[in-house]
């Protein structure tokens, strides 16, 4: 026995409830059209009721076709910007999920020494002729000092082995950094120390894109210096 589907698949009940959960969206082209819409009937509306004895001229007509014709442009660009948002966030999220996993260096001063191995990084806004590295406990007292010299401008990863000044092994644990760097004598303003850290996962909402790093906390993509 055949079954005609056709009125439950266009109009019938289910039909109804498939357009009642799927509703049509608007879109920019319906947007625009109905403004259109609007402007035209009011500009006919205008010409019906205009007075016999004084009547709209040609100049009157042509500006506020004019408007139109901008109105609608300003439309466009519109839903060209909103699509073009659209796809920037969805690229910004592709690219933030990619680093999943992934280790990154951060602006900060801890540093933690895990197997006899703690990675960080210096970033430098200028070059600059000596750079002294700091490493201190949870005192605050400097335990090892790394120098260095002619260090140019930009961002530099650092692996610390644990050896500490008296040549001994510096257990696991919590460290901190301190930079310091000098040109001709002057200290530099735009030295800083890097931190090291795991992205373990991804949040999205109104405040933008956040990368979750364990140990070091929630931030941004403009937020990392280098991924390693």
């Amino acid at each position: 026995m055949a079954v005609d589907t056709s009125n439950t698949m266009q109009g019938g009940p289910s039909g109804t409830l498939m357009n009642a959960v799927n509703p049509k969206k608007a879109t920019a082209t319906d947007s625009t059209k109905a403004d259109q819409d609007k402007f035209m009937t009011l500009l006919l509306t205008q010409l019906k009721n205009q007075d016999p004895l004084n009547p709209m001229d040609n100049a009157q007509i042509t500006s506020q076709l004019a408007q139109l014709q901008t109105v609608s442009g300003v439309n466009k660009l519109n839903a060209t910007l909103d699509s073009l948002r659209g796809d920037y966030k969805a690229s910004a999220s592709l690219a933030a999920t990619n680093m999943i996993n992934h280790g990154v260096l951060v602006p900060g001063s801890a540093l933690q020494l895990a197997g006899g191995k703690a990675v960080f990084g210096i970033d430098m806004g200028t070059a600059a002729d000596q750079v002294q590295i700091e490493i201190k406990d949870s005192s605050g007292k400097a335990i090892h000092v790394i120098d260095m010299k002619s260090v140019k401008a930009g961002t530099m990863p650092l692996v610390w082995d644990g050896t500490l000044a008296d040549g001994k092994k510096a257990p696991d644990g919590a460290y901190r950094i301190a930079v310091t760097a000098t040109t001709g004598g002057a200290k530099l303003k735009d030295a800083a120390a890097l931190t090291f850290g795991t992205v373990a996962s991804v949040s999205t909402g109104a405040a933008g894109i956040k990368l979750n790093i364990p140990n070091v906390g929630t931030l941004t993509m403009d937020d990392i210096k280098q991924v390693l």
